[in-house]
């Protein structure tokens, strides 16, 4: 049976029944963790996606009822989160952008995860990635990776909406210059 209540109804709920947080954690966990896999690799994903749902929990009496999804606010912390890991997302572009195609010493499930974040990241644009400005990376990927709207992002980040779609620009202005004539398929991607 699928809950039809709203994210914003569910967190208030689980300031008295911390049990109800739960339904939180079951919508979005999926997403997330895929999130926090594309930018910091499969080995941290559980860490940091588990982070989340921690801080989420812990900041729920500072949820804002107006947002009756709480998707954008979970991307905020993750993004949060993976600011605190920076060194272990330039490190994984780093080696994307110098392995892209090699095989790894690692389990079956990390190397097929691995390879599809590769096949998805071309070694150039690993290398932009690494060069961006930490605002305008982060604004890119939760447009690119977890298909927010400019409105969630803002909201995830805690910026004006204006300041978003500025990032944008300027990210995807450095990529194309980044990557040459052939960019504007991949950073135009949304």
């Amino acid at each position: 049976m699928v809950d039809e209540t709203t994210d914003a109804s569910v967190i208030a709920r689980s300031r008295h029944d911390p049990e109800s947080f739960s339904v939180i954690f079951d919508r979005y966990y999926g997403a997330i963790h895929r999130y926090v896999a594309a930018r910091l690799g499969t080995a941290a994903a559980d860490d940091v996606a588990a982070e989340t749902f921690l801080a989420a929990f812990d900041q729920r009496d500072r949820y804002d009822p107006a947002w009756p999804q709480a998707r954008a606010w979970l991307y905020g912390i993750a993004t949060n989160l993976i600011g605190r890991h920076r060194r272990d997302e330039i490190r994984l572009y780093r080696a994307m952008s110098r392995s892209a195609g090699r095989e790894e010493e690692a389990g079956h499930a990390d190397r097929v995860a691995d390879r599809v974040s590769a096949e998805r990241l071309s070694p150039e644009l690993a290398r932009g990635l690494t060069a961006l400005a930490k605002g305008d990376r982060d604004a890119l990927l939760l447009v690119s990776c977890a298909q927010l709207s400019y409105a969630e992002v803002a909201h995830a980040l805690g910026i004006p909406a204006g300041t978003v779609g500025s990032r944008i620009n300027r990210a995807r202005r450095k990529l194309r210059t980044a990557l040459g004539p052939t960019a504007e398929e991949a950073v135009n991607h949304e």
